[in-house]
């Protein structure tokens, strides 16, 4: 017995500490971290030192537009330091910013905005450089960037006629201006009942 319980505790000795700490998942605008909620809140909670975190971060995202939505990885060790690992931009942004628009689809079925195959592959080197995508062949990746544009209403097609684009750039701004119209107007009625 006495055996048995003095392996057991030279085991504990051996093995590590499992870490349970969970990982931080957060969309953090390029050179503008900052203290404030939610961020602040979320860092506080995993016993991160905010100013420096917050410093650290602009000073690595300063080579970069500021505004631009960076995935970041918070990995928080026992003795207050972290990992901080920033991806690219999501896909979405890329394809929304190669198409020239704001918003992607508003109903289903309705076409958004075009880019070229050009573009598609283009926007596949840059994420294939993203620590998640390391194992997906070129192939896979726009395959993968076929499916999210399908999901925005973006289309793909082989050459875009500039003319022909502008004006259906300017035809979609005013569908999203009488969506904005209609939701505003929801709203009003909806506070008018509450009233």
């Amino acid at each position: 017995m006495s055996k048995t319980i003095g392996r057991m505790k030279m085991a504990k000795k051996v093995l590590e500490k499992v870490d349970h700490s969970s990982k931080l998942h957060v969309d953090i605008p390029a050179g503008m971290a900052s203290s404030a909620p939610p961020l602040g809140s979320q860092l506080g909670q995993r016993n991160i030192n905010i100013e420096n975190f917050c410093k650290d971060f602009n000073k690595r995202t300063a080579n970069l537009k500021e505004g631009i939505p960076l995935p970041c990885r918070v990995k928080v060790h026992s003795d207050r330091t972290y990992d901080l690992v920033i991806h690219k931009p999501s896909t979405v942004y890329y394809l929304k910013q190669a198409a020239g628009i704001q918003k992607g689809r508003i109903k289903k079925g309705e076409l958004a905005g075009k880019i070229t195959l050009k573009h598609l592959y283009e926007i596949a080197k840059i994420k294939m450089e993203d620590p998640c995508n390391a194992l997906l062949s070129l192939q896979q990746m726009c395959q993968m960037m076929v499916g999210i544009a399908r999901t925005c209403g973006i289309e793909i097609v082989r050459e875009i006629d500039p003319e022909e684009y502008a004006q259906f750039l300017k035809d979609r701004e005013a569908v999203i201006a009488e969506y904005r119209e209609e939701l505003r107007l929801a709203k009003e009625s909806k506070v008018l009942r509450t009233n």
